[in-house]
């Protein structure tokens, strides 16, 4: 039965609060449909005063499709698991740090790019965050694609880009991946300018997964690359989440980008979120 549930709209970028449901709760169809309708319209939907342990985010993110693993390693070696924590505490005195084990959350991405098939949807689920700081801020690539003009729409049109875990990597300056990590998730080819499979609007897919251009001279594929990003990811563009405990935030990968904030004393004030994502459709 479908339940009596609320969108708000939050701003014409992206973004929609969903009001009324308990996450905990299995949903009907009718409720799902209607939470992928609202996702296909507004990219990022907010689902505030939630309280979910891991299993019941697994539960409630398989309800929109498969779930996808991660190549990263913990500090252990160990593969992430299916929740992964998103923090920046230490892992071995587990307090905050300025320099967590990994911090590419910091720059611009769609997450999982260099998988032959990329993520769908990513759910973020805030644990513990600052009172004030540590946001999310997510940039509309639609409305990027649809501020060029016509003749570098024309450019980029047959333009396909390299994504890598060790582009990504190298790109960051996180810790290189390992042999079995290059050989898990070698390069892909995607193209530059992705259309939604749902909406058939048309965005930029690039960021930090990106290695090259594919057929473009090295020094000229960094150029246009950073070129795209910097004319992308400005403030007409960008809807920015700050988080209130019991958040769940969920995101289009097909047509966002997105990367936390580094607006809050990292060396004092937990971050910790929990990350589900679903596998999504070969870019086309």
């Amino acid at each position: 039965m479908l339940v009596d549930m609320e969108i708000k709209k939050l701003n014409d970028i992206a973004g929609a609060e969903v009001l009324g449901l308990d996450l905990s709760r299995s949903l009907c169809s009718e409720t799902r449909d209607a939470i992928l309708s609202a996702f296909n319209e507004y990219h990022v939907l907010v689902f505030r005063n939630q309280t979910l342990s891991k299993d019941q985010q697994v539960n409630f993110t398989q309800q929109f499709g498969e779930l996808e693993e991660h190549v990263g390693r913990l500090p252990d070696g160990s593969r992430y698991p299916i929740v992964h924590t998103v923090t920046n505490l230490d892992p071995v005195s587990g307090k905050p740090t300025t320099a967590p084990h990994t911090h590419g959350n910091y720059f611009w991405h769609t997450d999982k790019s260099y998988h032959a098939v990329p993520s769908l949807m990513t759910l973020l689920y805030a644990v513990d965050v600052p009172q004030t700081g540590g946001d999310t801020l997510f940039c509309n690539m639609q409305l990027a694609y649809n501020a060029l003009t016509d003749p570098e729409k024309e450019l980029l049109k047959s333009l396909k880009a390299i994504h890598s875990w060790e582009a990504s990597r190298r790109n960051t300056g996180n810790i290189p991946a390992s042999e079995e990590q290059k050989r898990e998730r070698p390069p892909v080819s995607h193209p530059l300018v992705r259309t939604h499979p749902v909406t058939k609007n048309k965005s930029l897919y690039l960021g930090m997964h990106v290695g090259h251009i594919e057929g473009m001279a090295e020094e000229k594929s960094k150029r246009l690359l950073q070129n795209l990003l910097d004319k992308s990811t400005v403030e007409r563009n960008i809807y920015r989440h700050s988080w209130q405990p019991g958040d769940l935030v969920i995101w289009d990968n097909r047509c966002l980008l997105h990367k936390a904030d580094r607006n809050y004393d990292m060396s004092v004030h937990p971050r910790v979120l929990h990350r589900t994502v679903v596998k999504g459709t070969i870019p086309v």
